[in-house]
């Protein structure tokens, strides 16, 4: 199988990479950088073909793509940065890269016939309530910008393609970039104290466990929207940074504030991030391991 990955230079197209490799499968990465830029290790990802793609380059993506020939794609590219987004002079960025890029991904697909994946996230919903949100609901209501805009992703590949997997996922950490884990860890080296959210509820999802599912999923035909993080039950922020200090071994005392105590945040973050994973094993997936076990693993991998 040819499978063809954008944003490697991301947390997660780095890790679907090595998955690929590791399982024998033939990995064309593609960024916006003329040269992989992520991390020079001599990992998988670094050894199979690269190729620069603008995604917002619809001639491009179409080009490059049709010449690849791949039986799947799995668009990990995206634009992240929640904040950021909501400059005035970056909203137009954003749509470009997460809607109409997506939208060229799903296109040139759609030509070529071949499977997709679409990597979203819960801030689709308005994050109200404490009931998990399920795969298929449609109750859409973005808080932000950046949720607004994977929203139009995930339209643009429900609209033009039957062969796709739409994956929802949360609170992202792997070894490739910036997330919070690594925030925490540099923050509880030099503060004796820190304060986080404990009204923002949800599950971690680590990108290596995450790619191992994904290409479980491109080896199905089981199409449609799915939600995937780690088990292990919901938790905060402020749960998660505690776990973090333990594992890591750090002394720095959390302090729990409400969301409007904390501030600072330009975008509007959901409280009920929790998402209901069951339709994982409905279909003959195995679901992640537990956040705890996750995050062992991860401090590990970072040599922490």
């Amino acid at each position: 199988m040819k499978v063809f990955v954008t944003g490697v230079a991301g947390q997660l197209g780095h890790d679907v990479m090595n998955e690929l490799a590791k399982r024998g499968y033939e990995g064309i990465g593609a960024d916006v950088a003329q040269v992989y830029s992520g991390i020079h290790d001599g990992s998988a990802v670094t050894k199979m073909p690269y190729v620069q793609m603008d995604i917002t380059d619809k001639e491009a993506v179409e080009r490059i793509i049709t010449r690849m020939n791949p039986d799947t794609v799995i668009h990990c590219a995206a634009w992240t940065a929640v904040d950021m987004a909501e400059d005035d002079d970056k909203v137009e960025k954003v749509r470009a890269v997460n809607s109409r890029g997506t939208e060229n991904i799903a296109k040139a697909c759609k030509t070529l016939d071949c499977k997709m994946v679409y990597i979203s996230t819960d801030y689709v919903f308005d994050g109200q309530g404490t009931e998990p949100w399920q795969p298929d609901s449609r109750d859409y209501k973005p808080l932000n910008v950046y949720g607004q805009t994977k929203l139009e992703g995930e339209l643009a590949v429900s609209r033009n393609l039957e062969k796709y997997f739409i994956v929802r996922i949360a609170w992202v950490f792997g070894v490739n970039g910036k997330n919070f884990i690594k925030t925490m860890l540099n923050v509880g080296k030099t503060h004796d104290t820190v304060r986080v959210v404990n009204d923002q509820i949800g599950t971690p999802t680590y990108t290596y466990d995450l790619a191992r599912l994904l290409v479980d999923m491109i080896e199905t035909e089981k199409y449609g929207y799915y939600h995937v993080t780690n088990e292990g039950g919901y938790i905060s922020w402020y749960d998660f940074t505690c776990e973090i200090y333990r594992q890591a071994g750090l002394k720095t005392r959390v302090i729990p504030v409400t969301t409007e105590e904390y501030g600072l945040s330009k975008a509007a973050r959901p409280f009920n991030s929790r998402l209901d994973k069951s339709k994982l094993s409905e279909n003959g997936f195995r679901p992640l391991p537990d956040w705890q076990d996750a995050l062992s693993r991860y401090l590990k991998e970072i040599e922490y």
